[in-house]
């Protein structure tokens, strides 16, 4: 089986993340979900894991997460068999920031709340806020 790779820190993970995947997820691809494992984020490689899958759980998405050693960048070859997609962010996604998000959780501002998708948001509750 075939499955769109998307590969970020998601640190944490939030709606703007989960609508770019879901432009794969409504055309009925599976998605393959590469998280970094990085010494520098607020949360873990495992609890970012969990943020995605509780989310991805929530909206019944075919989705597989893997957790994967920091990478220096992505290459490919001509003619590897694969397509390399850029999706359109949506207008009203843009303006969502890990690191406003970030901020704002650093500041004891529960507006952080609003930009996490179902899931995820029970997740960070668990674990707490950094």
């Amino acid at each position: 089986m075939t499955r769109a790779v998307f590969i970020g820190r998601y640190s944490p993970f939030h709606k703007g993340h989960l609508a770019i995947m879901q432009q794969k997820i409504d055309e009925g691809v599976p998605i393959l979900i590469l998280v970094r494992d990085t010494d520098f984020d607020i949360y873990s490689a495992k609890e970012r894991e969990r943020m995605i899958n509780a989310a991805m759980l929530k909206i019944g998405a075919d989705a597989e997460v893997m957790i994967i050693p920091d990478i220096e960048s992505v290459n490919y070859g001509r003619g590897v068999g694969y397509g390399i997609n850029e999706l359109e962010v949506p207008e009203n996604i843009k303006a969502i920031s890990a690191t406003d998000i970030r901020t704002r959780m650093a500041n004891d501002d529960d507006s952080w709340r609003e930009f996490m998708p179902e899931g995820t948001h029970e997740v960070i509750e668990e674990i707490g806020p950094k």
